[in-house]
């Protein structure tokens, strides 16, 4: 095969970016590579080189937006020292927003559809799980060496806490009357406090929502 074009890392994070959008818009199904070049400013001919299929631009854009929050998360939980303060902005960088849905959710519902099929995507998927998961998990252990938290098992916790977050947010994103973003942050925080022992209006935090 002849060789493409340079893909340069500003040029790759515009078409992440684009693609992002564009599928967050109008779903995996009715997005084209094309329309994902033309919002990026670049040929469609580049897209389809690097890309070559609309399932692996999901994955590829899902891992980089998942990257971008795991090291806006890194940098916030550094700023907070005690661990129930980063487990209660963990959650709270989780929610999904009630009037404007955040691509990065839609991206995983679109994941989640194609993992149930494509065994490549599926693959990611649970290395991206994977890494949620850890991330609860350390915060529990540094919790638990501190002193602030309890005994439970951190991996089961993780497990629990990280699959009632994907729960409330389905239906946040499906717009359920009843599961507001509100009450999908009150339901996580009352689970975590309750299972971790610690005081959630203490720990709570006022900060607008970033993403998972």
């Amino acid at each position: 095969m002849t060789a493409g074009p340079p893909l340069t890392s500003q040029r790759r994070r515009k078409i992440l970016e684009a693609a992002a959008e564009v599928i967050a818009e109008r779903g995996l199904g009715d997005t084209r590579l094309a329309d994902v070049a033309h919002r990026a400013g670049t040929s469609a001919a580049l897209v389809i080189y690097y890309f070559q299929t609309k399932d692996r631009l999901l994955t590829e854009a899902l891992t980089f937006a998942d990257d971008r929050f795991y090291l806006q998360a890194f940098h916030e939980m550094t700023a907070l020292d005690q661990p129930r303060e980063q487990m209660v902005r963990l959650i709270e960088m989780s929610l999904p927003e009630d009037d404007d849905v955040t691509p990065d959710w839609t991206l995983w519902l679109e994941l989640w559809t194609r993992a149930r099929r494509d065994p490549e995507t599926a693959r990611k998927r649970e290395a991206l799980d994977r890494r949620w998961r850890s991330t609860i998990v350390e915060i529990v252990r540094d919790g638990q060496r501190a002193g602030e938290f309890s005994a439970v098992d951190a991996d089961v916790f993780a497990l629990c806490l990280s699959a009632l977050i994907d729960g409330l947010a389905v239906q946040v994103l499906l717009r359920d009357s009843e599961i507001t973003a509100q009450r999908m942050k009150d339901v996580c925080l009352a689970f975590a406090a309750r299972e971790l022992g610690f005081n959630e209006e203490e720990a709570s935090s006022s900060r607008p929502p970033t993403r998972r």
